[in-house]
């Protein structure tokens, strides 16, 4: 969304200076511990001060909550409430106490009160002063050991390492941005409150108040965090390695639901459709091209025909869409889904301004009676409050009456929300409906209005996944199904670039879906032919496949000449014929809360800050093209044996390595013994795999590997938990002499599920005179290519074992 706004003067004063000066003397938290309580599933700890609760969460996650008397306390928004509480167990030693969770254990010093954390005996984390308690500043500080780096703050341009940083916590617009060397951007749409760390911890903040960041920063030595309000807790998480880390992070904050299968698919988006002859047309070209398509999204023109004036309305502009539930039903025939742009601001102008105000919806003045009115770019406004039962249930009406229009998605926009005075009032039901200052809550603004959509759906809708995109959010916000991207950046190659660091950094703290508009959004005199072919590329391999740009330049391909065009085509088809992997890694989000683009330092610390290649799930590595002229890559591999995935080139790993590019390709590499899982490229409503290719990336030495697929019906939200679906699990075996391949499912299928499958396995780089193969003890036949050996055969999901000998 275009943003032409200025921070106001008084946000801007606040965030220039400090909150706090670390002279702290004898203010900061030094209480005692006077006695404890301990019922297995929570630690109360009696202080001096206040009462300290602990609870454990996963293998290795503890909430601490600190309840200073007299301190006001806003709700927890990162800890998700279904979560299964851990039950601990607590050791007395003398001024000492030991809360052990399996994989974390606590030792509690009672006096002064001081908390550290340990991993298999091994110091990760302490307190270095502990909890902040001033009458104008609350937070917490930890001591940074010397070697350690540090990821965190969300999504931010400065690098992978972000330790000696200071970062505003106040999620903010940041229009037309750009990453260029020695640009930095230190406040963004989705900030977080948290880190991860290289000694394999992750610590999170659960306050939603404005504040500030500062990991070494003011002090090389100290992590910490200050806030002008909020609630005085935190979670830590730790574990043997980074995906240990996140497991147990998420067992506490919740994880991703499975997305629909069709969100993993094209999309056509702009700012905007202007009417239904246009969306109409649009959907018609890219089925004209051949070109799949899952969703199409209409920006804020469906409820008025220009930019200003009309926010609010949440209705059809008849004018313009006088058939818009026959055209949506139309798409929807054609396997099309239609995703609607809302915002939380109702103008005053618009038709449904007397209704919220009489609903009590919106957030207040400092009176607590009348609505804040406020100008922006779009007009004169209120502020949805989306913290009390009056706003929940006004805006959650809107959406209900929407719904019947056959929107499948929804877009949420400005959820920072963009403009958010100081002096606005909310009411926080879920606190007593206490009064909270737009100070104390606005970071979880975003958290909330996702999660306010996602209960109303899962009750209008409950046999239908939801899909809801946000911008802005907090820690955990991923349980509620949001979809992040990384705002309007620009559409240059300096706002490329750094659109794989953004997606790293909120992928380890739970928000796997952190994606970016493909092509850039904002600004460009003329269209650029290279850059927004790179970028398509590099779409392939992020998790949402979205185009989104301001309409001087067309963000879809089919408005482009036949070569850019030809070039996004094959983008597109190759991001279907990796739908199964794609899946799998959704899966995989679900369980494990893994993110599907990884740092490589997930397979070596040594490449820590490299934030411009990345592994997509575990058997990919991807180097976008991020500047013009290239005809080489310089691509850093974790070690093994890798694959070019156009090419077949061999690398070897452990190194840097130069991966010549062509404008047909980009530097993906394919780990050695990997399996991967492709289907014909056509738009997820046709999606089957009873024609599954299986490509097997054969390592020449004697070793393991393998893959895995899952599929269910793509719709159902409960196909997890009644196991309604179909996992299949690939090993193979090499040895000197041949290799084996098993094949294993499990689940109990879902409806239409292929009864059997024809199976295409393709063995790359198999150069050896095969001698025999069998499938379970039956000999079978074989080709072979210059890709390799390829072998077909049918499989009904019984075990099996593929034998090749040579």
């Amino acid at each position: 969304m275009m943003n032409t706004l200025q921070f106001p003067r008084l946000r801007a004063s606040l965030l220039a200076m400090p909150l706090f000066a670390l002279s702290l003397g004898g203010n900061a938290w030094a209480a005692k511990v006077k006695s404890h309580q301990f019922d297995g599933d929570t630690l109360v700890l009696h202080t001096d001060e206040g009462q300290v609760h602990l609870t454990g969460y996963g293998d290795g996650a503890l909430a601490v909550h600190y309840q200073n008397s007299g301190i006001k306390q806003l709700p927890s928004y990162a800890l998700d409430p279904n979560a299964s509480v851990q039950r601990g167990e607590l050791v007395e030693a003398g001024p000492v106490l030991e809360y052990r969770l399996p994989e974390l254990t606590t030792r509690i010093q009672l006096n002064p009160l001081s908390l550290s954390y340990y991993h298999q005996g091994e110091l990760v984390l302490a307190e270095e002063r502990g909890l902040i308690a001033e009458d104008t500043v609350r937070g917490f500080r930890f001591s940074l050991q010397e070697q350690e780096k540090l990821m965190g703050g969300g999504s931010r341009v400065l690098g992978m390492d972000r330790r000696g940083e200071r970062m505003p916590l106040y999620n903010r617009a940041s229009y037309g941005y750009e990453g260029k060397p020695g640009d930095r951007v230190d406040q963004m749409y989705y900030g977080l409150p948290a880190v991860m760390s290289s000694n394999k911890y992750a610590l999170a903040f659960d306050n939603s108040a404005t504040g500030w960041l500062d990991i070494g920063a003011t002090d090389p030595e100290v992590l910490q965090f200050e806030a002008v309000g909020g609630r005085t807790a935190y979670l830590v998480a730790a574990g043997a390695d980074y995906p240990e880390v996140i497991e147990n992070f998420t067992a506490a904050t919740g994880r991703q639901p499975m997305p629909p299968r069709w969100a993993l698919g094209n999309f056509a988006s702009r700012f905007g459709y202007r009417n239904e002859a246009e969306a109409r047309d649009v959907v018609a070209r890219f089925a004209k091209a051949e070109v799949p398509l899952d969703a199409i999204v209409l920006d804020l023109y469906w409820f008025g025909e220009d930019v200003q004036g009309h926010m609010g309305n949440l209705d059809w502009d008849r004018k313009h869409w006088p058939e818009a539930e026959q055209m949506i039903a139309d798409f929807s025939e054609q396997g099309v889904n239609t995703v609607l742009i809302t915002e939380p601001f109702i103008l005053t102008t618009s038709n449904k301004w007397d209704d919220a105000v009489s609903s009590q919806a919106l957030a207040t003045d400092l009176g607590g009676q009348q609505p804040k009115r406020f100008d922006f770019f779009f007009g004169n406004t209120g502020l949805v409050d989306v913290f009390s039962e009056q706003g929940r249930n006004w805006f959650w009406q809107q959406y209900q009456r929407i719904a019947e229009s056959g929107a499948a998605g929804w877009w949420g926009d400005l959820g920072e929300p963009e403009v958010h005075p100081h002096d606005s009032l909310h009411r926080v039901a879920d606190a007593g409906d206490v009064s909270a200052t737009a100070d104390e809550v606005h970071n979880a603004y975003g958290h909330e209005w996702a999660r306010l959509v996602d209960d109303g759906l899962r009750q209008l809708q409950p046999d239908r996944r939801p899909m809801i995109m946000m911008r802005s959010g907090f820690v955990g916000s991923q349980r509620y199904g949001l979809i992040p991207w990384t705002g309007d950046v620009a559409r240059s190659w300096g706002g490329f670039k750094p659109q794989v660091e953004l997606s790293l950094q909120m992928g380890v703290l739970g928000l796997g879906y952190m994606h970016s508009d493909l092509g850039g959004f904002a600004g460009g005199e003329q269209f650029d032919a290279e850059l927004y072919t790179r970028w398509m590329q590099y779409g392939v391999f992020q998790p949402v496949y979205r185009p989104h740009a301001q309409e001087d330049i067309a963000p879809e391909p089919v408005f482009h000449d036949a070569e850019t065009l030809r070039l996004a085509r094959e983008a597109i088809l190759l991001r279907y014929r990796l739908m199964p992997y794609l899946y799998t890694l959704a899966f995989e989000n679900s369980t494990t809360g893994m993110p599907l683009m990884r740092p490589l330092a997930f397979e070596d610390e040594r490449l820590f800050e490299v934030k411009h290649s990345y592994l997509w799930g575990d058997a990919f590595v991807v180097a976008p093209v991020t500047a013009p002229g290239v005809d080489a890559v310089q691509v850093p591999l974790p070690a093994g044996v890798w694959f070019d995935f156009y090419t077949g080139a061999r690398f070897e790993g452990d190194q840097t390595v130069s991966v010549p590019v062509t404008m047909e390709t980009q530097p993906v590499l394919v780990r050695a013994g990997s399996v991967i899982p492709m289907v014909a490229p056509v738009a997820t409503r046709d999606y089957s795999s009873a024609e599954l290719e299986l490509h097997y990336y054969y390592p020449k030495t004697e070793s393991q590997g393998g893959g895995r697929l899952y599929e269910d019906d793509g719709i159902s939200p409960d196909s997890l938990e009644q196991g309604a679906y179909h996992l299949m699990e690939f090993a193979v075996v090499t040895e000197e002499k041949g290799l084996t391949f098993d094949l294993q499912q499990s689940g109990q299928g879902y409806p239409g599920a292929p009864e059997s499958r024809r199976i295409t396995l393709t063995l790359h780089n198999v150069t050896c005179n095969v001698q025999s193969a069998s499938l379970a003890g039956q000999p079978i036949d074989w080709q072979q290519t210059e890709q390799g050996v390829v072998l077909v055969f049918d499989w009904a999901g019984e075990d099996a074992q593929l034998t090749l000998n040579w």
